[in-house]
């Protein structure tokens, strides 16, 4: 019988740097809604554990109770915010922009017009890993092989199918699944590599390099060329020797911005509570998750074309950060 192992990961962030989520007594505004759901992601990625972080600052915030709904990532968090079946929720924003304009071939053609920028969280890099054993450090080894790309829904499951596409890349099959499941078929030899894109140090990677021999690894310049000349919405980037125990050299990899994103219909002044409350408290978001050491203002440039929810904007512009008119809707 083959064994699963299964990675736990906490969708609370007790014991992580920030105290245990607790039901506040009421809203500070009585307009305010009562209680918001957040649509985050599978185990195993890092939404899973930073939605929670920022949620619990936002709820101690305002007094309004968020609650996380387990997603397949960014393309369902969109649909789920543009049909307000959640109001708050994380993109990609290679997704987002295919979400605005209905031209992923997720969408079906549709616009999802109903969503709005909050705040920026950090940069997603796609990078892939695999037992050393097998042999496999780069991507063009993976010709014939197994690879997890996570949820079907998620960024990774979305861009990695095309980015190996672009590198003439054939995999003999490719999984989808949450990153805990990805990594147990890893481990147990079901698949070859898992490549995902989240922040690094990608929860689902640590923990396979405490119990396995591993090698992670990202693109070289010349396949990074390619795939930023294929998918504009991607960049350069590199990930830095000791973001992982096993890697001793920095690597290349293409990486897309993530952004927090709220229903339109939210009231204005709790989204200004909301980011508020999270760009103002970045120390104590990343004592809960060091992927937020991004989450600064001065990373709100990273968006260019999803509109900003007015509240949101409106801390921004208060605080310094230029928000052009056109990227403000209500």
């Amino acid at each position: 019988m083959i064994r699963r192992r299964t990675l736990l990961v906490s969708t609370t962030v007790a014991g992580a740097g920030l105290a245990a989520p607790a039901v506040w007594a009421q809203p500070r505004n009585p307009a305010w809604p009562r209680a918001l759901t957040m649509g985050t992601a599978a185990p195993g990625g890092t939404y899973a554990v930073y939605g929670p972080a920022w949620g619990q600052l936002a709820a101690q915030a305002t007094g309004v109770n968020i609650s996380y709904r387990t997603t397949q990532g960014p393309n369902q968090n969109i649909v789920l915010v543009d049909q307000k079946q959640v109001e708050l929720g994380m993109v990609t924003m290679g997704v987002a922009l295919q979400a605005w304009e209905g031209q992923g071939e997720w969408t079906r053609g549709n616009k999802f017009r109903n969503i709005r920028a909050l705040f920026p969280m950090y940069d997603t890099p796609f990078h892939a890993v695999a037992l050393r054993r097998s042999g496999i450090t780069d991507h063009s080894q993976l010709n014939g092989k197994s690879v997890g790309v996570g949820p079907r829904g998620g960024t990774p499951g979305t861009y990695y199918p095309l980015i190996l596409r672009t590198l003439g890349v054939t995999p003999s099959r490719i999984g989808y699944g949450s990153g805990s499941d990805m990594i147990g078929q890893v481990s147990d030899g079901l698949l070859d590599c898992f490549a995902f894109a989240a922040g690094a140090p990608i929860p689902a990677f640590s923990e396979i390099e405490t119990t396995n021999e591993v090698t992670i690894f990202g693109f070289t310049e010349a396949q990074m060329d390619a795939i930023v000349k294929a998918y504009p919405e991607l960049s350069k980037g590199t990930i830095a020797a000791g973001t992982y125990r096993s890697l001793r050299e920095p690597i290349n990899i293409v990486g897309v911005y993530n952004f927090a994103i709220g229903h339109k219909d939210l009231p204005e002044d709790l989204v200004y509570e909301i980011v508020k409350s999270v760009m103002t408290q970045n120390a104590a978001l990343v004592q809960a998750i060091s992927t937020a050491k991004e989450t600064v203002p001065e990373n709100v440039t990273k968006n260019s074309f999803l509109p900003f929810h007015p509240g949101a904007a409106r801390w921004f512009r208060e605080n310094g950060h230029a928000i052009p008119d056109n990227l403000i809707m209500a």
